[in-house]
């Protein structure tokens, strides 16, 4: 008979995410990278919005010159869901190195977003 589960049966076995018929590695990690990639897009914005301040990335600045800060935002995150599908699929052989990518993945992009806030509060 099916029937709810108790508390104590839920906090063991915590809802299981899937992904492909299988369970979603990197779940934290990846969260954690999305959240610094939407800080850099949020401090790039502020920072492009002031006169003396341009895109240094190359492809992201004609992004932005062509289609504008939406431009920008389409770029950032195409970067930021390839970089998600990439350590997925490397995780289902490699889960490991698949982690240490995310994580460092995650400091570039956190090491970006201080960069460009410390810009910003010195200049902006």
């Amino acid at each position: 008979m099916c029937g709810p589960k108790n508390e104590a049966q839920s906090a063991k076995h915590p809802p299981e995410r899937r992904w492909l018929g299988s369970p979603l590695p990197l779940d934290t990690e990846t969260t954690r990278f999305v959240l610094v990639s939407a800080l850099d897009v949020i401090v790039t914005w502020l920072l492009i919005r002031q006169p003396h301040f341009t895109e240094a990335n190359p492809i992201a600045l004609f992004f932005i010159n062509h289609w504008g800060v939406k431009g920008m935002v389409w770029f950032k995150f195409g970067l930021v869901a390839f970089v998600c599908v990439l350590t997925q699929v490397i995780a289902r052989r490699k889960p490991e190195t698949a982690r240490r990518l995310m994580n460092f993945a995650a400091l570039v992009a956190g090491a970006v977003v201080l960069y460009s806030l410390t810009l910003y509060l010195r200049h902006g």
